[in-house]
């Protein structure tokens, strides 16, 4: 009984890989895979940008181990609205002509606020999403680039 359970979860598991490699190859492999990216919007770049930015600063918080609580409050300090707008701030000098442009789309893509927000806040919050998600779809050198630009405070 208990193989079968395990037989059947790694069929489940190997059937999500296999979805998931799919769906990457998907946008890798594509006939024009530039032109496929340039048909994502700017807010779904933003969305995938979010969990990029966030990934990479829980990867930095993760050292020296602590309590999750305490992971959480330094990630959720980094990854606010004010923050990402310093962030992008002080990336702004090192960004190229093309990436300045992809910021504006970004920004003209975000039309929801919230209500704690400034909207110049709000909108270059999502203005770094997006070039993070462009950046992580089509250049990851220039992505890591850009992010060792960052100060962030020691874990």
């Amino acid at each position: 009984m208990e193989q079968q359970e395990e037989t059947a979860n790694s069929v489940d598991n190997n059937s999500a890989l296999s979805g998931t490699e799919a769906r990457f190859r998907q946008l890798n492999t594509a006939a024009d895979p530039q032109c496929q990216i340039q048909q994502i919007s700017p807010a779904a770049l933003a969305y995938l940008g979010d969990a990029v930015y966030e990934l990479y600063i829980r990867r930095h918080y993760l050292l020296p181990p602590k309590r999750l609580c305490d992971y959480h409050d330094q990630v959720v300090a980094q990854v606010r609205a004010e923050s990402q707008a310093n962030t992008l701030r002080s990336l702004e000098p090192y960004l190229t002509e093309p990436e300045l442009a992809l910021l504006r789309r970004g920004r003209n893509a975000a039309t929801g606020t919230s209500r704690r927000l400034n909207r110049k806040i709000y909108q270059q919050a999502t203005s770094l999403e997006t070039l993070l998600g462009y950046l992580y779809l089509t250049d990851p050198q220039r992505l890591t680039q850009l992010l060792a630009y960052l100060e962030l405070d020691t874990p």
